[in-house]
């Protein structure tokens, strides 16, 4: 199996899929002004205590506060207060962490009216990022993680992934950071250092260990409450950190400066694979290039088809997310009902094991599979969906089907499901339900160019519109397009465009910034 991951960057977002076998099978889009990102961590202020539910809403700049739970304060919360007390009182010289003191644990069964008073500063780190109606969600034990490790400051263990089997490498990995390690902290050694020399876990313990610095830096420089101290890196390394192995054939970035920060960020885990990571310049838009944006509109939306006809429909809910089978149009099979309904069931299991990972689905999912009667038919498809969610990262737990057919799914939920709008709203009339003649369509085309070209002097500019109005533009040998680079100049590009609707357009100077040109009386 081969991957590739594209990464899209526009003005105001950044989006990411992951193609295994030209298929996408993950993708991740955020505005760029997004602030609230697993992983940060903040100096917040409590605003509410909850003695009922045993815990606080705390300020984090979010329009919701934030909630954290008693038993996510930490066992070493009373050593961070401690530690953070003492950073805070010298605005000059970091004390030193080696010699922060640890204070006993706190007690499972205390009370979070003990420990935090409304107005207390805490050091708290996101792990739920705001999810519909509720704010972030927030823990007291800081982690900071890297490719092969996650460093823990006040941890006292190091611990190896369990999903590294064989006995004597867990036994060596474990031996090996334990000398790297300094005082005060706990280690977690990822899966994929497995196999890693000692330098190599070294100079990662390096980076981690100046990244928990530099957050202890800011804490003792700011006085503003609540303040964000330390931010995760970009989605895209973010991303790469946890996904990159070496199979990846190709990283295609078009953007030239997130183009630099991946390409430093394999440079520093993978040197030899460094040459991976390209620079895609091309006219096309990157995503049609690489047939990400029509796989992006036929794996989104409501009806998912897959293989001869069958479907699956897929509903979101405040709760939970429903999946329903369906058999379609599909052609009863030659070997009866029971034979159609588990080969339409094993083909639904291959395709919501995907929209999983491509949704980014959390939480509880029930899937209504097509009844069978067999009892080893119902087992070979819990095994096929079970063996589909090992290519999963995502924590997941799988139930056998029930009487009534359902299987019953939990994925780990950490940022609200992926949900993509693949229905267009008419560009023209804005849902009014009546437009201007399409024949005149070019003809409104050529007035915006003529204005661009002639009353704003902006002479080099590149036009996108649907692909078949720009198969008409750029038909025959003097063609539309050849007439307008005549007559106002050669500057004018036209680019088909598979995320436009029929009649819209989008224009775009030579540095690729957008260029407003909608008419007054399409913004009422």
């Amino acid at each position: 199996m081969t991957s590739e991951v594209i990464i899209d960057v526009r003005e105001k977002e950044i989006s990411i899929a992951l193609l295994e076998d030209k298929e996408l099978v993950e993708y991740q889009t955020e505005p760029k002004t997004a602030s609230f990102s697993v992983g940060n961590v903040y100096v917040a202020k409590v605003k509410k205590i909850m003695p009922g539910l045993n815990a606080s809403f705390v300020d984090v700049g979010y329009e919701r506060d934030a909630f954290l739970h008693y038993l996510d304060l930490g066992m070493q919360f009373s050593s961070y207060e401690k530690y953070i007390k003492q950073v805070e009182s010298d605005r000059k010289t970091l004390y030193p962490f080696s010699k922060a003191m640890r204070l006993p644990d706190l007690p499972k069964e205390g009370s979070v009216a003990s420990s935090l008073t409304v107005g207390h500063d805490v050091l708290v780190q996101v792990v739920k990022e705001p999810i519909s109606t509720k704010g972030p969600r927030l823990t007291g034990e800081l982690s900071f993680a890297g490719r092969y490790l996650v460093l823990m400051p006040f941890g006292n263990k190091v611990n190896v992934s369990s999903k590294i089997k064989h006995g004597a490498e867990r036994a060596r990995l474990k031996q090996m950071v334990q000398k790297i390690t300094p005082p005060n902290f706990g280690v977690i050694v990822r899966t994929v250092a497995e196999g890693l020399r000692q330098e190599e876990l070294e100079s990662e313990m390096q980076v981690l260990l100046k990244r928990w610095e530099d957050t202890l830096r800011k804490v003792q420089q700011t006085t503003t409450r609540p303040q964000l101290v330390f931010e995760e890196t970009s989605r895209a390394v973010a991303l790469l950190r946890d996904l990159f192995n070496p199979t990846y054939e190709n990283i295609y970035v078009n953007d030239e400066t997130v183009f630099n920060e991946v390409r430093d960020y394999v440079q520093l885990i993978a040197p030899e694979r460094v040459g991976i990571v390209k620079l895609y310049t091309g006219k096309v838009p990157i995503f049609d290039n690489f047939n990400v944006t029509k796989q992006l509109k036929s794996g989104f939306g409501r009806t998912v088809n897959y293989s001869h006809g069958a479907y699956l429909i897929i509903e979101h809910t405040e709760a939970m997310h429903v999946v329903d089978v369906n058999s379609g149009n599909r052609a009863r099979g030659v070997n009866g009902q029971e034979a159609n309904a588990l080969d339409v069931n094993l083909g639904a299991a291959d395709e919501l094991a995907r929209q999983l990972r491509l949704r980014d689905m959390g939480g509880i999912i029930i899937v209504d599979f097509i009844d069978m009667n067999v009892a080893e038919d119902r087992q070979l498809l819990y095994e096929r969906m079970c063996k589909n969610m090992q290519k999963d990262r995502a924590r997941h737990n799988i139930l056998p089907l029930s009487k009534f057919g359902l299987m019953q799914i939990t994925r780990q939920r950490v940022r609200p499901a992926m949900n993509v709008k693949v229905e267009e709203t008419c560009p023209t009339c804005f849902g009014k339900g009546t437009i201007k003649s399409s024949i005149l369509f070019t003809d409104i085309l050529e007035h915006k160019v003529e204005h661009l070209s002639r009353n704003v002097g902006i002479k080099r500019f590149t036009l996108y519109v649907h692909p078949f109005v720009a198969a008409y533009i750029n038909k025959g040998i003097w063609s539309l397009k050849r007439r307008w680079q005549m007559k106002y100049g050669f500057g004018i590009s036209i680019v088909a465009s598979q995320e436009l609707a029929f009649l819209e357009y989008r224009f775009k100077d030579h540095q690729g910034s957008e260029i407003d040109m909608t008419e007054e009386q399409d913004k009422d």
